[in-house]
């Protein structure tokens, strides 16, 4: 039949001439092909098979040619010779189609030598127009239909929303003669996620793409539903093979049962992953080898797990799937470090490292090195400098003067500068000072942008560690002393009453002229400068020291002294002990099902998380000493959280409401709950944690007991409630029966890279606007609230006029006119949520922790007034520490190519409303792109939630 219909059509030669076609042609062409490549002469007869791929790709090539071949004009030689080679490649004959294309290439050349001639089509193969350059050089045939394939099958079910024409015709003005094919894949990425802001179904596509460059990259292929559990089965064994012989990995995975792993991989989890979830973990955290990812999205999970899991002796395979299985769900994530270095052959697992310097010269450049070593293996930093005498304090060995703190803070900033944790994020340090240090108003100007550079650290963060003595001090508007650390040695290890007396005793002596350097300010003025530092720099961050003080569990065994990088972390720190906590999160949205709260898997989660966790204390590489000692004695962990907004929006719940702060309240104390008891459980399987006794668990204290001490030692009510709802009766009677492994379970960390990858809200955060632009290392992505979307097309809302109103309105929903109110409510961003809300919902978690939380607060519209009362309102809630400061720009990013206009008097999204309800601002400006929007007036330091070189939240 095909034979019959072959006789009609027609090809066009390259003088121009129009003549029959002839399947022989093609059928001659690749039998010498073959022989070329096989080393054949013309007599030695062709092997059978390779007869019956001659037939079955010149049978396949006439279907495929059919429609050029039989128009008046004919088809060209040239795009015949483009099927053949790709015939080829399709039935796996890539060395016939790499001399077939050589060949080509040499006649090309022959013809740009001489005048053309008249020759037979199947001796002079001409060069095609464009080509796409595989890994090994060789160039092929661009193949339009194989872009198609590609780009439908990352839209399958998908084709109510993205259209296979559109992404294509795009990908196409992007196509060059030699592109290569990771290039390829890149032009169908980018197409794809250039349109999320349209339709966050275009998300899903461009992750489907990625996913493809993943498997090309580990695999070797991409294989189709039905062939995809053994593939990735298969190619399990060998990455750990790879992983090992390349030292990328830790010779220890072997111990494991690895066929057991590879049937316990559940391959279809990859695409539970958002497309920048993806791109984030291809970009910094999936293992390479000269540049080529070796590990799969569910490799790289196991590959955690297995490293958590290589101290449970015998049951260490079981262990690592029930680790992989939580992990791999995203029902909890390890942090950062953990997931950078689990099994490798440095498993610097740790988060958080807080030191204490001492006013000694060698102990100060110890410290400076230890932040180095600690910043290497991904490590963020909490530093202690109180200790350090203030500027023209008396050194008793040269008889000289100090020159105080501040040019010491110039070589850590330069310190974190220079030591960027393998290329993979900037090292990051935050310094603690006293508010009573004679240098203090120095310390606050370290982060502006004029002055002596000398004495200013851009890098570097900073945050004020603050008495509750000063606060009463401002508020009663009284006076404030300040000291050099040399004259009162006492005050750094003091809090609540005791330093209060101890306060007052140095400045009775400072009065009588017994205490010579010293400076008296009223409080309420270094208040007013602190805030306004605050507002203008973004820092110092403002912290508490009493009551992280005399709530803590280890109050025992030392002093709080600083928090760590983030605000989160409070452990003693000393001369000899370096503080360490490892963390991890809870996806609180992963426990919110069919809109309820699910405790039962919360528990089961927790259980299975504190032992990641407290795994990490005896499997990690610890850099110094100081550290190792500190972390095998205590053994604390920051059990946190992430997604709270999304479980909020899960259960119809606005941000801004009672409700928001009730699920809060009973959250964190099902977290507190839960976390106790696991640690109850690991010491009766393994032992309490070596300085256990004294502290307040083996007094019977819990985290909720000790709100009560802090109202004691403050002498005025901690302003929150108090109830609960669980019955604790059961964890104090565990905790006395079988103590704690554990001196410290929970920590609420900032969670912007984490919760980037498993696609929720950061940490405790509300949403920071519906549409905008986040930029990190892997460069600048559109992100849409995709909840919304999905309510606003239920409601038949959504429409291209509604998406170029919410760019123009920055994100946010108040200002759009039409949208329903409840809408409104329960999407409210950020700057719309009064910080009360955010405050209470944070006192109600504090009660509960027995650390702390990276709070941030917003504020739309700032004065100095409202700045002192929130965090009066922090103070007197009891909050630990609070964390950036957040205000809106004074002007908005400017915006283009948007002709508003065209909404006419009624949006599109307002059909069948009234006519009052119309939109009745004049628009005048355009809108491109989702404005990012600045976090700070004045000076412009204050940190933008999206800025890539803000690596504290990261």
């Amino acid at each position: 039949m095909i034979q019959k219909m072959t006789e009609e059509w027609l090809v066009k030669k390259r003088d121009g001439r129009v003549a029959p076609f002839d399947r022989s042609f093609i059928e001659n062409a690749l039998e010498k092909a073959f022989r070329a490549e096989q080393n054949l002469a013309d007599g030695q007869p062709l092997d059978k098979d390779i007869k019956q791929d001659i037939a079955t790709i010149t049978d396949e090539l006439l279907e495929e040619v059919a429609p050029l071949a039989q128009t008046p004009t004919g088809i060209t030689v040239e795009k015949i010779q483009d099927f053949v080679e790709m015939g080829l490649m399709r039935h796996g004959h890539f060395r016939v189609a790499r001399r077939y294309i050589v060949y080509r290439a040499e006649h090309a050349k022959i013809r740009a030598l001489r005048p053309p001639v008249e020759i037979a089509e199947e001796e002079e193969p001409a060069q095609p127009s464009l080509h796409v350059t595989l890994d090994d050089g060789t160039r092929i045939p661009f193949d339009e239909n194989r872009a198609r394939r590609r780009i439908a099958e990352a839209c399958r079910g998908l084709d109510a929303e993205c259209s296979v024409d559109e992404l294509l015709e795009e990908v196409m003005r992007s196509v060059y003669d030699g592109i290569s094919r990771t290039e390829m894949y890149r032009a169908m990425i980018l197409a794809a996620r250039s349109r999320i802001e349209r339709d966050p179904a275009y998300d899903t596509v461009a992750a489907r793409l990625m996913l493809m460059v993943i498997h090309n990259e580990t695999l070797g292929q991409h294989p189709g539903a039905d062939d995809l559990e053994r593939v990735y089965r298969h190619g399990f064994e060998h990455y750990i093979i790879d992983g090992v012989a390349a030292e990328r990995l830790s010779t220890d995975v072997r111990q494991f049962d690895l066929q057991e792993l590879g049937r316990a991989l559940k391959p279809q989890r990859d695409h539970q992953f958002k497309y920048l979830g993806l791109q984030t973990i291809y970009d910094r955290y999936l293992l390479h080898i000269d540049g080529r990812r070796i590990e799969t999205p569910q490799f790289f999970w196991m590959r955690v797990a297995m490293g958590l899991a290589l101290g449970e002796g015998d049951d260490k395979t079981e262990r690592a799937i029930e680790f992989y299985d939580v992990l791999s769900s995203f029902r909890f994530t390890s942090a950062t470090p953990t997931l950078f270095n689990s099994a490798t052959l440095h498993p610097q697992m740790s988060s958080c490292y807080l030191t204490t310097v001492s006013d000694d010269l060698d102990h100060i450049f110890k410290c400076v090195q230890d932040n180095a070593k600690l910043s290497k293996w991904a490590g963020g930093l909490g530093n202690d400098w109180t200790n350090i005498r203030a500027t023209n304090s008396h050194i008793k060995g040269t008889n000289g003067q100090s020159q105080g703190v501040i040019p010491f803070l110039k070589v850590v900033n330069d310190t974190a500068v220079a030591v960027n944790q393998g290329g993979k994020r900037k090292g990051a340090v935050c310094s603690y000072l006293e508010t009573w240090h004679l240098d203090l108003e120095e310390f606050l100007d370290l982060r502006k942008n004029t002055g002596d550079d000398r004495r200013r650290t851009h890098d570097m963060h900073t945050a004020n560690w603050i008495p509750d003595l000063f606060m009463k001090r401002v508020r009663e508007e009284g006076e404030w002393t300040l000291f050099s650390p040399n004259d009162v040695p006492d005050l750094h290890d003091l809090y609540g009453k005791a330093f209060e007396e101890r306060y007052e005793h140095y400045e009775r002596l400072a009065d009588a002229g017994k205490i010579k350097l010293f400076r008296r300010v009223t409080a309420a003025d270094l208040w007013r400068k602190m805030l306004t530092r605050l507002f203008e720099t973004g820092h110092p961050w403002v912290t508490f020291k009493d009551p992280s003080n005399v709530r803590s569990p280890q109050d025992h065994a030392g002093v709080v002294h600083s928090s760590n990088l983030c605000t989160e972390i409070l452990l003693n720190t000393s001369k000899d002990e370096t503080a360490v906590c490892n963390l991890g999160s809870i996806n609180l949205r992963r426990h919110v099902v069919d809109g309820k709260f699910d405790q039962e898997l919360l528990a089961d989660t927790i259980r299975v998380a504190m032992r990641m966790l407290d795994n990490v204390i005896d499997i990690n590489f610890y850099p110094t000493e100081e550290a190792k000692n500190a972390n095998h004695r205590h053994r604390p962990v920051g059990l946190g959280v992430m997604g709270f907004q999304d479980a909020v929006a899960a259960q119809g719940i606005s941000y801004a409401s009672e409700a928001a702060v009730e699920f809060a309240d009973e959250s964190m104390e099902a977290i507190s709950y839960y976390a106790i008891l696991a640690s109850t459980e690991l010491a009766r399987e393994r032992g309490t944690y070596s300085s256990y006794e004294g502290s307040k668990w083996d007094r019977g204290l819990l985290p909720i007991d000790t709100i009560d001490l802090l109202e004691e030692q403050r002498g005025m009510p901690v302003q929150v409630d108090r109830s609960s709802k669980l019955d604790w009766n059961l964890v104090r009677q565990a905790v006395k029966s079988h103590g704690m492994r554990n001196s410290n379970c929970m920590a609420i960390a900032p969670t912007a890279t984490i919760s980037t990858i498993i696609g929720v809200t950061q940490s405790i955060e509300p949403h920071y606007k519906h549409l905008f632009v986040k930029s990190n290392l892997s460069g600048e992505f559109t992100q849409v609230n995709v909840e919304l979307v999905s309510e606003l097309k239920e409601r038949g809302l959504w429409c291209p006029d509604l998406l170029e109103a919410l760019k123009y309105f920055d994100g946010a929903l108040a200002e759009i006119p039409g949208l329903p109110e409840d809408i409104k409510a329960r999407y409210q961003t950020a700057f719309e949520i009064d910080p009360h809300w955010l405050l209470e919902c944070a006192a109600r978690r504090q009660k509960w922790i027995d650390q702390g939380q990276s709070l941030n607060l917003y504020m739309q519209a700032p004065s100095g007034k409202k700045l002192s009362g929130m965090y009066f309102d922090a103070w007197e809630k009891g909050l630990k520490t609070t964390y950036y400061l957040r205000t809106l720009a004074a002007t908005q990013v400017e915006k283009s190519t948007i002709d508003i206009n065209k909404f006419g008097v009624q949006p599109r999204w307002m059909k069948n409303k009234s006519a009052s309800s119309a939109i009745d601002v004049n628009f005048n400006r355009e809108a491109k792109q989702p404005a990012v929007v600045s976090s700070g007036y004045a000076e412009g330091d204050a940190c933008d939630p999206n800025n890539p070189d803000c690596e504290a939240c990261q």
